[in-house]
């Protein structure tokens, strides 16, 4: 198959890239490089460095090259910054995928596997978190990545595209080679804040609540294996060209760990003490957060394989103590 990654020089698209030139695909990446590194993108795929919101570049871009599917990773998703300064959200997630939509039905493309997100959810309902449950977002992020849901809902609706939204909860941990990995600035994710006290770039971890109604009153979530959402994406798209209709999975272990469990794992891993900060809780964080990932299984044969804490940690680890400036060295 031919797959035009979108976003495919960021974290996760990087990996999905990288997965897809193992299975022998003909892989195409396009990254604005805004947030992403071209040092990522695998060897053997070609790229176009491009804006999604340019229109007369996806012109080119689908004109130029036949694609059979595509994985569309190409969002802004600091929560935080979501926040402060929703319109850059609204400009880039939700008015670049508008214009992504239109050059498809432009040019007939008419399957799409999208990176949601569990912040479509806000907080949840009930644990574990089903997809008919209710989305509610609270923050910005969230809310554009249901819009852009809704959206593509629609738009399939009207002319007759299919797609696959994949609604995952915390990716981390990076490939096995150790050439590719973790690289936000700012770093908002736990694993790699927490790796940087061992990296020498802090001096300790901040643990921002110790009341939570939780075993060891601080939050739980569902931590997922990079190259695991990876091989879902591919599966997903294997699944739209197979005809499968239209739908929505999420993606998890099923499985929570603590703060203090994913320190305690970090500590073991590296060797390091890795001391903390207790301090208070942050706004709009829910206590537990853990999917159910039952309908991907069942529906997408996808089972992660690499679900262990110590391994997410581990590979992590490998990436950043070798490139502890990330791609910038």
């Amino acid at each position: 198959m031919r797959i035009l990654v979108l976003g495919g020089a960021g974290y996760i698209g990087s990996h999905t890239a990288l997965e897809l030139v193992k299975a022998g695909h003909d892989v195409i990446v396009a990254d604005n490089l805004v947030t992403g590194y071209r040092s990522a993108v695998p060897g053997t795929a070609k790229f176009y460095e491009g804006d999604i919101r340019d229109s007369a570049f996806l012109d080119e871009l689908f004109s130029s090259e036949k694609i059979d599917a595509m994985i569309h990773f190409a969002a802004f998703s600091l929560v935080g910054e979501s926040v402060t300064n929703p319109l850059k959200y609204y400009d880039n997630n939700l008015c670049g995928t508008k214009v992504l939509l239109e050059a498809m039905v432009r040019h007939g493309i008419d399957k799409i596997v999208f990176s949601s997100t569990a912040a479509t959810y806000g907080e949840p309902e009930n644990i574990p978190i089903l997809e008919s449950d209710r989305t509610c977002p609270t923050n910005p992020y969230g809310e554009t990545k249901l819009a852009m849901e809704k959206m593509f809902h629609w738009t399939a609706k009207a002319h007759g595209l299919r797609y696959v939204s994949l609604r995952y909860f915390n990716a981390c941990g990076a490939d096995e080679s150790g050439t590719i990995g973790e690289a936000h600035n700012p770093e908002s994710h736990l694993i790699p804040l927490i790796l940087q006290v061992p990296n020498g770039k802090r001096e300790a971890i901040s643990i921002y609540g110790t009341d939570y109604d939780t075993p060891d009153g601080t939050c739980i979530r569902d931590y997922i294996h990079v190259t695991d959402l990876a091989q879902a994406h591919i599966l997903a798209v294997q699944y739209l060209m197979n005809g499968g209709e239209s739908d929505i999975f999420n993606l998890g272990n099923g499985i929570g760990y603590s703060v203090r469990e994913v320190i305690k794992t970090a500590r073991s891993v590296t060797g390091h003490s890795i001391p903390t900060i207790e301090t208070v809780r942050r706004a709009g964080d829910p206590a537990r957060l853990v999917a159910s990932s039952e309908k991907a299984k069942r529906i997408l044969g996808w089972n992660p394989v690499h679900d262990s804490l110590e391994e997410i940690i581990a590979s992590a680890w490998n990436w950043h103590k070798n490139h502890p400036n990330g791609y910038k060295e």
